[in-house]
């Protein structure tokens, strides 16, 4: 079970370096409440169709504009400005009338990311509102919701409050007396990882082997159903009501120049308080992770965190001061993805970490890029044979050797992510990997026999 953090203390933080901030709930206003699924829970208690209302009275370009000046990235990983992507959408012509899609990407299948979860079980109506203002600001006639599969419960409810929003006319025919049509459509994926990659979503949402597509045509001229289409994570588009209440310029005023606003923090591993936290961006690492989810769990000295979710490269202690923005995690080797940080203690074995998180990468390739589905498969079986006290010197000059090889070579950044963890495991910790090699017993377990441990 997994704690949701959302209660803030009454005083105010100072944060070293940008004086004070706030805690500002903007996404999870009601998290933890059971019944803010219902929409006059929603109305009455957190704004709710506040910000769509405003929004059905601007021109749909003024909506878009709002979003562009609020600064908002993307929350699903690669952090690209919403209001620019937004804006990608071609406008209908005399020549040719186009159907418009809004997707919203659900498929949350990052190992330590658990952020859109909370969004979709506790505050389902917001991100409702959110795809109901964008598909306005883009003159969309249809919105998808691609979740994951295993998030059944979530399904069942997100499509109750989607039953709601149309019996109160904020979907369907006519809204509101606008003349625009809009609903929306919640589609069940399979349980792949890959299909959490825009491309590899679309082919899946178009009832095709979920595998990514050779961009260019890019989604916004050629995307579901061979339409325009503009696809945005859950915590994105739950992000885009607070800015319209609030105004853009406002909105821009959290967090730092470029990384604005407040994101979802999902802390788990080594911490006394795992959970979800939201944040202004340019939060320090070690504020959030000592001060807020408590610090070590277990009394050990902190030894590594990955930042964004299992993909980003590891951070070890001479940058957990970094301030959580897309650009300072990029610039300090790893990056912010999905705001997933996994926290390791001292007695944690590196090369068993690693080899675990290789391990889910080479199963979940889609195979269809030979870099990915064979490189992928190779680091593992070398990890294997590392972590079972068979591994020679020289498989780390081999894996050094394999990563760039996968890495920028395939379709999709699947490949990419399986990279990240590894090359930074093996440049930060590569005295564990020697280890083993060297004594047949595990650095930080002491004399942990590897030929006995199995793989799960």
């Amino acid at each position: 079970m997994v704690a949701i953090r959302t209660k803030r203390d009454p005083h105010t933080y100072t944060f070293p370096g940008f004086g004070s901030e706030k805690f500002p709930n903007l996404m999870l206003r009601g998290a933890g409440d059971l019944d803010n699924w219902n929409l006059k829970v929603y109305e009455q208690q957190h704004e709710g169709y506040v910000a769509m209302k405003k929004a059905l009275k601007m021109e749909p370009v003024a909506v878009t504009e709002e979003v562009k000046t609020s600064g908002i990235r993307g929350r699903g990983g690669a952090g690209f400005p919403a209001g620019l992507k937004w804006s990608f959408m071609p406008k209908d012509t005399p020549e040719r009338k186009f159907t418009r899609y809004l997707v919203c990407n659900g498929d949350e299948g990052e190992p330590g990311t658990f952020k859109d979860r909370v969004i979709l079980e506790y505050n389902p109506h917001q991100l409702i509102e959110g795809m109901i203002i964008g598909g306005w600001a883009m003159q969309c006639q249809t919105g998808y919701v691609y979740i994951r599969g295993e998030f059944l419960w979530l399904i069942e409810k997100l499509e109750a409050a989607i039953e709601q929003a149309r019996e109160a006319g904020y979907l369907g025919k006519n809204i509101l007396g606008t003349g625009w049509d809009y609903d929306i459509i919640v589609h069940r994926g399979a349980g792949a990882y890959i299909c959490g990659e825009e491309t590899a979503l679309l082919n899946s949402l178009e009832g095709r082997r979920g595998e990514p597509r050779v961009k260019p045509p890019f989604p916004a001229a050629k995307g579901a159903f061979g339409q325009p289409t503009t696809i945005n994570n859950v915590e994105t588009l739950a992000a885009v009501p607070p800015i319209l209440r609030m105004g853009g310029a406002e909105y821009a005023k959290i967090g730092t120049p470029k990384n604005t606003g407040t994101r979802i923090f999902g802390v788990s591993g080594h911490v006394k308080r795992p959970g979800i936290y939201e944040l202004p961006l340019g939060t320090p690492m070690n504020f959030l992770v000592e001060e807020l989810a408590g610090g070590s769990s277990t009394g050990k000295k902190i030894k590594a965190i990955i930042p964004g979710g299992a993909s980003a490269p590891m951070f070890d202690d001479k940058d957990f001061d970094c301030p959580l923005d897309f650009d300072t995690v990029k610039a300090r080797g790893s990056m912010a993805g999905s705001g997933g940080l996994i926290v390791m203690d001292e007695d944690t074995c590196m090369v068993q970490a690693t080899l675990r998180l290789i391990k889910f990468y080479a199963h979940e390739s889609c195979g269809q890029c030979t870099p990915c589905r064979e490189g992928c498969n190779w680091l593992e079986m070398i990890l294997y044979r590392i972590e079972h006290g068979e591994g020679k010197m020289e498989d780390l000059d081999l894996i050094a050797s394999l990563t760039p090889r996968i890495g920028l070579r395939t379709l999709c950044p699947l490949g990419d992510a399986a990279c990240g963890p590894m090359d930074s495991a093996l440049q930060k910790f590569r005295h564990e990997f020697e280890h083993h090699i060297t004594h047949k017993t595990c650095y930080s377990q002491g004399p942990r026999l590897l030929a006995k441990v199995g793989v799960h």
